[in-house]
């Protein structure tokens, strides 16, 4: 399994409640990209409207931008290929006040791109301190260590 792009701040701006796995409904200059490692996770969500989610606002350029055709958009938004069950889930979690859906990276599985999605609640600001404060402790510690 490689893992072609991670979200690390989605880590430190909500609390992951679950883990989903979903494909992605791609072109091919979009695949090609993706394998070399294009894309971009900032800003990108998961939405979902009537019986079908979608991935929004992730990047892909095209893999080669001189031999792109010309109504090629870098943001178009990609479906998500989960079952009925998971999607009538996941619009019922997404009703209750604060949770969202959020991409964490994009990988893999036998030759199958595949988006890592959670359902997420915001962090506090406090919380997202604590966690800095958490990060420096364990970074001292390990400089402690290294240095006897």
């Amino acid at each position: 399994m490689k893992i072609f792009a991670e979200n690390k701040k989605a880590y430190f701006n909500y609390e992951i409640l679950e883990k989903f796995e979903a494909g992605i409904s791609l072109l091919g200059q979009e695949v090609k990209s993706i394998k070399a490692g294009k894309v971009n996770l900032a800003g990108s969500y998961v939405i979902l409207r009537g019986e079908e989610a979608f991935w929004v606002g992730a990047k892909v350029p095209a893999y080669q931008p001189k031999n792109a055709p010309e109504d090629y958009e870098e943001e178009r938004p990609k479906k998500l290929l989960l079952k009925k069950a998971e999607i009538k889930y996941l619009i019922g979690k997404t009703k209750q006040k604060g949770l969202t859906l959020t991409p964490l990276r994009v990988y893999n599985v036998k030759r199958r791109i595949k988006l890592e999605f959670g359902l997420a609640k915001g962090k506090k600001t406090a919380d997202k301190r604590e966690a800095i404060k958490k990060r420096e402790t364990k970074r001292e510690i390990a400089k402690e260590l290294k240095m006897r």
